[in-house]
């Protein structure tokens, strides 16, 4: 029964808005209608200014899709580009590939970019600023694939960071990084590239995405294998 009285009570409720919502509408329809010459223009301007906005919107919003085509374009130009093989890579000189691991950070989006490897280079290949604006250090080293980086290179790198006031270390390399090296850079916070990693970034990768998998190894032992079998220990 109780069930039964409120839905009658909603039933009226909605009876009520219903009728008022008529009566409301045709008051407003009277009056559109009685003073329609003092209203018009008002209501011309604002459906003017509704459609302006609109169009405004609309060529708004297509002109953010076509930059964004273009800028994804622009990207994928400059991935194919820049994309050398690695044999390509450790057949180039090694300012050659500082200028390629250069190109790479500028691809990425990176600003203020440049080589400033070679005597008295304390430590730096190249400089410059990463998308968030905080600045970077790279070391560069093109070394034969069966070659490993030992820790004292790392250390140079920390040195150079300390010294350019970067705030972050990136070691580049054509080779891999023994066990204690690739420890070393999880623990002072340098982005260790590998040779499977260049790959990665080489092949359209961006460079910061490449930092979660920092020091996450370097293949399995039959990577490794494959590895020796292919570049020698």
């Amino acid at each position: 029964m109780a069930r039964r009285r409120r839905g009658t009570a909603a039933s009226r409720r909605r009876a009520r808005r219903i009728r008022w919502g008529a009566g409301g509408g045709a008051l407003a329809l009277v009056l559109l209608v009685g003073f329609w010459t003092r209203v018009w223009p008002y209501l011309l301007g604002f459906l003017l200014v509704g459609a302006a906005g609109t169009i405004g919107w609309w060529l708004w919003r297509t002109d953010r899709l076509l930059r964004g085509r273009d800028r994804h374009w622009r990207q994928e130009d400059a991935v194919q580009a820049g994309r050398r093989t690695l044999a390509e890579v450790d057949a180039m000189t090694g300012t050659e590939f500082e200028e390629l691991v250069a190109g790479l950070c500028r691809r990425d989006g990176c600003t203020e970019v440049r080589r400033v490897g070679g005597a008295g280079d304390n430590g730096a290949d190249v400089l410059g600023r990463l998308p968030d604006g905080r600045t970077m250090v790279v070391q560069c080293k093109r070394y034969a694939p069966s070659r490993a980086i030992p820790n004292r290179e790392l250390r140079d790198l920390l040195g150079a960071r300390v010294h350019f006031r970067a705030d972050v270390a990136v070691f580049v390399t054509t080779s891999r990084f023994t066990g204690p090296s690739e420890r070393f850079a999880v623990e002072y916070d340098i982005l260790a590239v590998h040779r499977d990693l260049l790959g990665l970034w080489n092949n359209g990768a961006s460079l910061m995405s490449l930092s979660p998998v920092n020091g996450r190894g370097q293949g399995d032992a039959r990577h490794r294998t494959r590895w020796k079998q292919a570049y020698g220990d």
